[in-house]
């Protein structure tokens, strides 16, 4: 295709700028390295995101969700009913706390748990639901959350690439009894590296922070057995900074997805439910035609200088930790053979946005998988 060829889009850019070096160094001149005001700072300001809930930050996305469960007294003959189309971390945190994770389908548009599905799944062992609002577009929490009432149980929002998402005007993260966020330098703002457990009150906000902290509130007088798994003053100085441009990174965001919601003709784009504020983490099409078409199409973006990647190739359910289960999902199949992830950075020109529409449309059609559009209405919520 005439003029395409450039230098590589990249699918993700994490912004490491001045200001994030100049908050480490100011840190690090400190001496107050690990769990100082920073943490503390970071901690309260991040709770504006949340509706004011308390937040306690750890060292990265998976101990939140570890230790979220931890504090809810989830673990050993419990359930958790999960999604099995997302990051391997969802389930390794059930897994770590003693409980089991039990995976449910998904829906085919958004990607995220089928409230229908867990409705089956749940039996006389399950203690919670952990939704994960994929991508940054929300899960379908009215209906998750009636469930979770009608049998009792807690939930667990893993709101990991969700910072910012919102559904009917109330954040993600306020729906549960516990809600995990990541801060991994490809998420919509980072700290390097880094987590942060929300919960709605101090008790479990209390327990949490002794679980992060060997069991300690003060030092060794360890009141119950904890982890280290303490989040460092130079990522919490860094998050701040971050915190501070998550909003118009997002706005860019969804600006620049609007542009490729517009321009691509020849692949299935993300349709957001009703009421739903997608933070596009991701901007995740469908390649119909299964995963060798896929990543023919893959490679054929690459050649034209667009990166790309695939969220996930492997269903959790058919990993080896999990795989003996024998589980059967094929929504959650179909989707881990056909999904894309295009560029949708804040980083991104209006030049790169029309390079990546017009090689993508180019690349479907250069691969041979044609069939065209295929734009799904928006979906309930």
């Amino acid at each position: 295709m005439q003029g395409l060829p450039r230098d590589m889009i990249p699918a993700a850019k994490p912004v490491i700028g001045d200001e994030e070096i100049d908050a480490a160094v100011r840190v690090l001149r400190s001496g107050q390295v690990v769990q100082g005001p920073e943490v503390a700072a970071f901690e309260e300001e991040f709770g504006a995101l949340v509706g004011g809930r308390a937040c306690v930050a750890v060292n990265s996305g998976t101990s939140a969700l570890h230790l979220a469960l931890l504090a809810l007294g989830i673990g050993r003959g419990d359930e958790v009913v999960v999604p099995s189309f997302s990051f391997a971390a969802t389930a390794n945190a059930v897994r770590l706390a003693g409980a089991e994770p039990v995976f449910a389908e998904i829906d085919a548009d958004t990607f995220c748990l089928d409230p229908d599905a867990v409705a089956d799944a749940i039996g006389p062992r399950t203690a919670a639901l952990m939704p994960v609002h994929l991508y940054g577009h929300p899960a379908p929490m009215g209906g998750l959350t009636r469930l979770a009432q009608r049998h009792g149980l807690a939930v667990v929002e893993d709101a990991c690439q969700a910072h910012g998402a919102a559904l009917h005007g109330r954040p993600v993260g306020t729906f549960g009894e516990a809600a995990c966020f990541s801060f991994y330098p490809t998420k919509n703002m980072h700290a390097l590296e880094g987590g942060i457990v929300v919960v709605p009150d101090e008790g479990h906000a209390r327990t949490l922070r002794l679980l992060r902290n060997q069991g300690m509130e003060q030092r060794y007088a360890n009141e119950i057995v904890g982890a280290n798994m303490r989040m460092t003053d130079v990522a919490a100085a860094i998050g701040r900074v971050q915190l501070e441009r998550l909003e118009g990174w997002t706005e860019r965001r969804r600006s620049n997805a609007k542009v490729l919601d517009s321009g691509i003709t020849e692949l299935t784009v993300p349709p957001v439910a009703d009421g739903a504020r997608h933070v596009y983490h991701q901007y995740t099409v469908r390649v119909p035609g299964g995963g060798a078409v896929r990543d023919a199409v893959q490679q054929e973006l690459r050649t034209l200088g667009v990166g790309s990647a695939v969220y996930y190739p492997t269903p959790i359910h058919r990993l080896r930790p999990y795989e003996d289960l024998g589980v059967h999902l094929p929504v959650s199949d179909r989707a881990s053979e056909e999904v894309l992830s295009l560029p949708v950075h804040p980083g991104l020109t209006p030049g790169d946005l029309d390079h990546i529409v017009a090689a993508a449309n180019e690349a479907v059609r250069a691969a041979g998988a044609g069939g065209g559009r295929a734009r799904a209405e928006a979906v309930p919520s």
